[in-house]
């Protein structure tokens, strides 16, 4: 299987490159056709409060997504069960355009590093009948005016930068008044959406975990070593990851305390293989009419709604135009305005990894000669942590100030604030915020 592997390994520019044509010599343009068959693993480590929020896996959507974290896990989470250190997510999805010849079948067969078992099921989801719903008038509900705030903060330092935060007030937003800001909010990132194979996309594909089975990968588990995925609908691939291309390392917030000044400190360790780091923090004011979002983000642009995954062109200009932190950042400060108007914050924290990319066979040399691509492999790679925003968490290696355990021990106890025995109430999932931010950015005003 080494001449395979020799001959499989292309970088991701040839790639995209021979998947446009591109000329390799004067006047002479190479044929190029195919992938047959597409895979990609999306491979995500998970600690701290992160690991609580890991969902129950599953593509789930066109990102690749996992499931929403359950309360109970948050609050597992919030009273340090931790569940034994850093947990590892794998999602495999397989998609061809060739068509199964009776029932689609594939697997995948990882190496026994994984600690997932032999074989990995990549089962084809049936497609849903479709139902016609008979629609039964109703009277309409009498309208209401939305009524709250939304306070968007970005940057790291010990003092919010001019013109913030930007204030959405619903109610003003609904009689059509924008507020200051919002445009240069709105503009987004320009993050390229990733393709992965769906049954959409492709004509026959099969993804993993699934209903028929849901075994986790352990938090020892390792992609390291011989991968081989065959099925009756797409052709043998056979590729192997080396130490560098194993799951990222798992990420901990070494300093989360409030600072003197009543800023946020946040500090973690550095992960190997990591390109650049987001972190973000949402909560809420009293009264609960008011929901405060921040980013550590540079740039006035939403970067709340940032997918699970980067590609590699993406997290190199992030970086560049700083609205990631580079690889080499190790600690941020959330501004004192963001902790006054949000005091209980969940604050979750992203190590991006970059790519593997690899195809099979490998490119002819001689330009005339075509290159009938039999398939390409994606590995992606995510770390992520979180926890209160002033509260160590018990076990996590974090160091408190005021708001740690106890104010500064992290030996039990309930969780307090500032040593003023205020009792640390849960949080709302982190997906809220986004939420509604997506929905002020395209015109939907939430509702009271």
């Amino acid at each position: 299987m080494g001449w395979i592997r020799t001959s499989a390994v292309v970088g991701a520019a040839a790639l995209a490159a021979g998947s446009a044509g591109a000329q390799t010599k004067p006047g002479v343009k190479q044929v190029v056709t195919g992938p047959v068959a597409t895979y990609w693993m999306s491979a995500q480590t998970s600690s701290g409060f992160g690991a609580g929020m890991m969902g129950g896996g599953g593509p789930g959507g066109p990102g690749g997504r996992g499931g929403r974290p359950s309360m109970g896990a948050m609050m597992g989470m919030m009273m340090g069960g931790g569940g034994g250190g850093p947990q590892h997510s794998l999602i495999l999805q397989l998609g061809s355009s060739r068509k199964a010849q009776g029932a689609p079948q594939a697997e995948h067969l990882p190496p026994q590093g994984l600690g997932a078992g032999q074989s990995l099921p990549l089962l084809t989801p049936q497609a849903q009948p479709s139902q016609r719903v008979e629609e039964t008038p109703t009277m309409p509900r009498e309208y209401q005016k939305p009524k709250g705030k939304m306070l968007i903060f970005w940057g790291c330092g010990e003092h919010a930068r001019p013109n913030q935060p930007v204030v959405i007030d619903f109610a003003q937003m609904a009689d059509g008044k924008i507020p200051p800001g919002l445009e240069a909010l709105s503009r987004g990132l320009g993050v390229t959406p990733m393709q992965p194979p769906s049954p959409s996309r492709n004509t026959t594909y099969g993804e993993w975990p699934n209903e028929r089975t849901r075994t986790s990968v352990p938090g020892q588990g390792s992609l390291v070593g011989e991968h081989t995925i065959r099925g009756n609908y797409s052709p043998d691939i056979h590729f192997n990851l080396g130490p560098s291309q194993d799951f990222l390392g798992a990420l901990n917030l070494t300093t989360n305390a409030i600072g003197p000044t009543g800023s946020g400190q946040l500090g973690w360790n550095p992960v190997s293989g990591a390109q650049g780091y987001l972190a973000t923090a949402i909560g809420g004011g009293e009264g609960g009419e008011t929901v405060v979002l921040w980013t550590s983000s540079e740039i006035q642009a939403s970067a709340f709604a940032l997918p699970d995954y980067l590609s590699n062109g993406d997290l190199a200009r992030l970086v560049a135009n700083k609205a990631l932190m580079s690889p080499q950042t190790t600690s941020c400060t959330v501004p004192k305005e963001v902790v006054q108007n949000a005091p209980h914050a969940l604050v979750q924290l992203a190590a991006y990894g970059g790519e593997t990319n690899m195809s099979y066979p490998a490119r002819p040399a001689d330009p005339r000669q075509p290159w009938n691509i039999e398939w390409t492999v994606k590995v992606r790679y995510k770390s992520q942590t979180g926890g209160l925003l002033g509260m160590a968490m018990p076990g996590g290696g974090g160091r408190g100030g005021m708001g740690a355990y106890g104010g500064g021990d992290d030996e039990g106890g309930p969780p307090q604030r500032g040593g003023r025995g205020q009792q640390q109430q849960p949080q709302q999932r982190p997906s809220i915020g986004g939420s509604i931010l997506r929905g002020v950015l395209s015109g939907k005003i939430p509702g009271n």
